[in-house]
């Protein structure tokens, strides 16, 4: 009886761990800024996908482009439209790896996030710093990094290149929960 009662516990403790090796938000929030001397445009998404696997340190994002808010709904129609074409290009992605995760602690630790990131169907590999915080129930992550539009293919027409930076910041925060099947 003994056994039988040990094994069932394995069970339960394998199940249990397993359910947690995997972190999940649908409300990640990213915002994007261009500054020129002409003009300032910020654009926020509330509803980035992101997921991270705690087993192997992997993670990766999809962000619906339409869901990008700006302060002017003409400049929300311009983006989608004429930059990045969501139509066409509906997601931007990212497919990578925490490097050494195996060090997250629950204080602040700074890694890198090393990986695939496509925007406009132009993928490239990239290199992204980050803040991460664990806990038994959480896995915080934040950051910022540039991005050049020349990368992925997204023209700006003379009209307005002097109001669009060539170089975007974005700014990026995920509060993970275990992802519960």
């Amino acid at each position: 009886m003994k056994i039988i009662h040990t094994i069932l516990m394995c069970f339960l403790f394998v199940n249990v761990s397993n359910s947690q090796e995997r972190f999940l938000t649908k409300n990640g929030a990213i915002t994007f800024f261009s500054s020129t001397i002409m003009a300032d445009i910020k654009a926020d998404n509330n509803q980035v996908l992101s997921i991270i696997d705690a087993s192997n340190g992997k993670m990766a994002i999809s962000i619906l482009m339409k869901s990008f808010m700006f302060k002017k709904a003409l400049m929300q129609e311009h983006f989608n439209e004429n930059y990045v074409e969501s139509d066409l290009f509906p997601k931007a992605t990212f497919k990578g790896e925490i490097l050494n995760f195996e060090t997250l602690k629950d204080l602040e630790t700074k890694l890198e996030v090393k990986g695939l990131i496509t925007i406009h169907g132009k993928r490239k590999e990239i290199i992204i710093p980050a803040s991460f915080t664990r806990s038994e129930n959480t896995i915080f992550v934040k950051g910022e990094f540039n991005l050049l539009l020349s990368d992925y293919n997204i023209k700006i027409p003379n009209v307005v290149a002097k109001k669009i930076s060539k170089e975007i910041k974005v700014s990026f925060e995920f509060n993970h929960k275990p992802y519960k099947k």
